[in-house]
């Protein structure tokens, strides 16, 4: 699995270059979130922009992921196809995730949020 990496201020943006997120790619998936995350970084934007379908298993890796960070740092969502809109919105997890237009506007959001340290997010 392809996943474009890059900091910018103390959020660390995560692009998956696959068009599918599924069973088949679940656990690099995982593997490459929880590396962010044991690497020290708090405040993650996933990036989906290349993303065109995900099934249960991606949303469940994603759903960990913010559990995993839930008190000690925050996990945004931009770049949303419509397809995957749809599994957040069927799902309702679009009321539960930070979802945000593009890139810009996440970013912004998260460096708002100030030091992410534990339960200051």
């Amino acid at each position: 699995m392809r996943i474009h990496s890059k900091q910018e201020q103390d959020v660390m943006i995560l692009t998956p270059m696959e068009k599918n997120i599924d069973a088949s790619i679940q656990d690099e998936f995982k593997a490459a979130l929880v590396e962010a995350i044991d690497e020290g970084h708090k405040k993650i934007i996933l990036d989906l922009s290349h993303v065109k379908f995900l099934d249960s298993s991606g949303l469940g890796v994603m759903v960990a992921m913010v559990k995993k960070l839930s008190g000690s740092g925050a996990l945004a969502f931009c770049g949303i196809q419509e397809q995957v809109g749809q599994v957040f919105s069927l799902t309702r997890l679009d009321r539960v995730f930070n979802i945000y237009p593009n890139k810009n506007v996440a970013l912004d959001a998260l460096v708002a949020k100030g030091p992410a340290t534990e339960g200051a997010v």
